[in-house]
């Protein structure tokens, strides 16, 4: 049986791969930790500077595997509880991964898998892609997406969305802020490709403060508390080794350390 999610690596590029195309990449147990141990790995890797979110076949993922859910009915609502913190694990683990994570959406996207699409640092998606928050159609709600599908696209969007179960195209997602960019299918690969080079210039230490840091003052008060705590954080970085050599090499108008130059 082939694998539900393959890693492949090509220079400081990983990608995750969902490889369940038969089943329009759905998730289930195997899938669900599959992702996340594949996430779990990459991060740590240090060969690694981008991890790219893709799926084999013609749809980006189908949410919830039907036949999973449908096994799931004859759950207690502890082994539901039990269900739904894997998925919650996949996404908090795609979210906190302390690499830049660009979502590469080649085709269709329901469900859950808005969730997959929304957890992810940039989301580039084709010109075809279709979206739907579809769970209101099978009785159920979008819980664990919620939260990220909520910072994405804002609540008002969400609202509508959520309860419509309609479907929106690529040019609408991108309008919402569930798409960074929407380019032709033909040109997805080089644009996210050009994507992730233009990452590897930064700083990867840098990188991993700014995900930390914007998921720590997301949604506080602009208060002293807060300003304190960023005075704090920035005081930190600057005093680090990584600080030291980007300003060093910016003054010396040369590349940095970490910066591979052209490809």
């Amino acid at each position: 049986m082939a694998e539900q999610v393959r890693i492949e690596k090509e220079g400081a590029f990983g990608s995750v791969v969902l490889n369940r195309p038969e089943k329009h990449n759905a998730f289930d147990e195997r899938l669900m930790d599959g992702v996340t141990d594949a996430f779990r790995a990459l991060g740590t890797d240090p060969a690694i500077r981008v991890i790219i979110l893709r799926a084999a076949g013609k749809s980006f993922s189908a949410g919830a595997d039907l036949t999973w859910m449908q096994r799931s009915a004859d759950y207690s609502e502890a082994e539901n509880r039990t269900d739904a913190e894997r998925l919650a694990t996949m996404l908090r683990t795609i979210d906190t991964v302390p690499k830049p994570v660009i979502a590469a959406v080649q085709g269709p996207v329901y469900g859950g898998g808005l969730g997959l699409v929304a957890a992810c640092d940039i989301a580039i998606g084709s010109d075809a892609t279709l979206f739907s928050i579809s769970e209101v159609r099978f009785g159920l709600i979008p819980a664990v997406i919620g939260p990220y599908v909520v910072r994405a696209i804002g609540m008002r969007a969400a609202r509508r969305y959520a309860i419509t179960a309609e479907r929106f195209d690529a040019a609408t997602a991108e309008r919402i802020g569930l798409l960074h960019e929407v380019v032709p299918l033909a040109g997805l690969h080089d644009r996210v490709t050009a994507i992730a080079n233009q990452l590897c210039e930064n700083a990867p230490g840098a990188q991993a403060e700014v995900k930390a840091l914007l998921r720590a003052i997301e949604g506080r008060p602009l208060d002293p508390a807060l300003g304190a705590e960023t005075a704090g954080w920035i005081a930190r970085v600057r005093a680090g080794e990584e600080a030291r050599e980007g300003i060093a090499a910016f003054l010396g108008r040369r590349r940095a350390s970490w910066n591979p130059g052209d490809r």
